[in-house]
């Protein structure tokens, strides 16, 4: 008998997942850069950007309150769109972006620590440690990743909203406060132009519901870790983002490729440069964390369903997906010594990537829809508000951000031309093994019934009663 995934994840945990995919150093730059574009007006931006993200909660806490499985938007696709359309959301949104990014990011920690800290060694080979590292942490089971993740973050958002503080207030500072003074909106209403920027502040609070084999009580946690994670984010990004411009001119924030780490030495000197390397290495190792437990369980889920490799399908003895754990890191490692990672297209290839990203949203939001007219009686723990409203505001911002990806129309071009080819792979490989290793149609739907079997034995008294138990 193979081994399954244990129930084992408390809400902390739940929380640590979803603030610590996010809050990575690409995001910190990101917001910076913004702070530095719009000054204080960029709040406004953030807040645009957070309701769209909460549209996204709506549509992911509603279909993993339906279909709470470890394949994500996968399953919930199934019973929408087929199979095929279901691993073009998870290879396109999520494992290609995962190949670039997470590779990214472990470059990242590694040109951090060498620079800060260790000056002679190759950066490379600490990369490629601290993904082993991780890789061993999530095979050895949910609760390795959980204590490791909890501890990340609360040293991540901990040191992220403790130097806000220090920046606004003035305690323990030694740097002296830029000679800045603007108002708090220069831009107007083209501050919302900076909307596709701050989303990606919060984009990735998601990655929770591939976790919803292994988080107790998921109807009620997956949704409230979702929702807590973004206001956690708002709150530390606020504060650390005043103070930011408080210290470093805008001008100087907007053109910096480590803004976070010009803030923190302007105000501290050598002692903050040192505390924002730690930071910025400790959120690239949150991030890269994440990653490999999410994406593993979604192709878990895949392998299981018979998308992927019977390969991915499989537990170890820790109750843990290790060909899917081992295969990423692989992929990190591979992309690392062959230096793609660390070129000048890199933010390209991240951003073609998250436009994939956005076909993703935009699927899940569609899979909500289209399950509310051919399910309307279907047991739903928790129900997107005001029918489907938000869905399709959602739908309408994703197609607004992804119209504006970037402002340099060079670069824009460059995004949608990787962007399509990213797609046309992803495309080509589903169709073809949907058609001939599956052999099934390709836009055949998987009933509900078959994907929820055996998930809503517990009757909702006996959960309640549980829940009052633990409160």
């Amino acid at each position: 008998m193979s081994q399954q995934l244990n129930r084992t994840l408390g809400l902390g945990a739940a929380v640590a997942t979803g603030v610590g995919i996010v809050v990575s150093s690409s995001a910190l730059v990101s917001l910076g850069q913004g702070f530095g574009e719009g000054g204080k007006g960029f709040i406004i931006a953030m807040f645009a950007a957070l309701i769209l993200n909460m549209f996204v909660v709506f549509s992911f806490a509603e279909l993993s309150g339906m279909i709470p499985v470890a394949g994500g938007i996968n399953h919930y696709t199934l019973p929408a769109m087929g199979r095929f359309v279901g691993m073009i959301s998870v290879i396109s949104g999520y494992v290609l972006v995962t190949i670039f990014s997470g590779s990214a990011e472990a470059g990242i920690a590694g040109l951090v620590f060498t620079e800060v800290f260790a000056p002679g060694l190759n950066p490379t080979v600490i990369s490629i440690a601290i993904t082993a590292i991780l890789g061993f942490i999530n095979i050895l089971g949910i609760k390795a990743y959980s204590w490791t993740q909890i501890i990340l973050t609360i040293i991540l958002i901990g040191s992220t909203i403790v130097l806000g503080i220090m920046g606004l207030t003035g305690i323990g500072v030694s740097g002296e406060p830029a000679e800045t003074s603007f108002k708090f909106n220069e831009m107007g209403w083209g501050v919302f132009g900076l909307t596709a920027l701050a989303i990606w502040l919060f984009i990735g609070v998601e990655f929770v519901t591939p976790l919803a084999e292994e988080i107790k009580k998921p109807k009620i946690y997956v949704p409230l870790a979702m929702g807590l994670s973004l206001l956690v984010i708002l709150f530390a990004d606020i504060l650390f983002g005043l103070a930011s411009v408080k210290f470093v001119p805008l001008d100087i924030l907007a053109g910096s490729a480590a803004p976070h780490v010009d803030f923190a030495t302007a105000m501290m000197g050598r002692p903050g440069q040192t505390w924002m390397g730690l930071v910025a290495i400790i959120a690239t190792t949150s991030t890269l964390n994440t990653l490999i437990a999410a994406i593993s369980r979604m192709l878990y889920g895949m392998g299981q369903n018979g998308q992927m490799p019977k390969i991915f399908g499989k537990a170890s003895r820790f109750g843990t997906p290790y060909a899917a754990i081992i295969t990423l890191c692989m992929l990190f490692v591979v992309f690392l010594l062959a230096g793609v990672t660390t070129g000048e297209t890199i933010v390209t290839f991240i951003l073609a990537g998250c436009f994939c990203w956005l076909v993703t949203y935009i699927i899940a939001h569609v899979n909500v829809i289209i399950l509310r007219s051919k399910y309307p009686n279907a047991k739903r723990s928790f129900k997107s508000p005001l029918g489907v409203t938000f869905q399709v505001l959602g739908i309408m911002g994703m197609v607004y951000v992804m119209f504006n990806m970037h402002p340099d129309p060079i670069i824009k071009g460059e995004i949608y031309k990787y962007s399509l080819w990213f797609l046309a792979a992803t495309f080509a490989y589903s169709a073809l093994w949907v058609k001939f290793v599956m052999k099934k149609p390709l836009f055949e739907t998987t009933p509900l019934e078959e994907l929820t079997e055996g998930l809503h034995e517990t009757s909702d008294v006996e959960e309640i009663k549980e829940i009052s138990k633990t409160v």
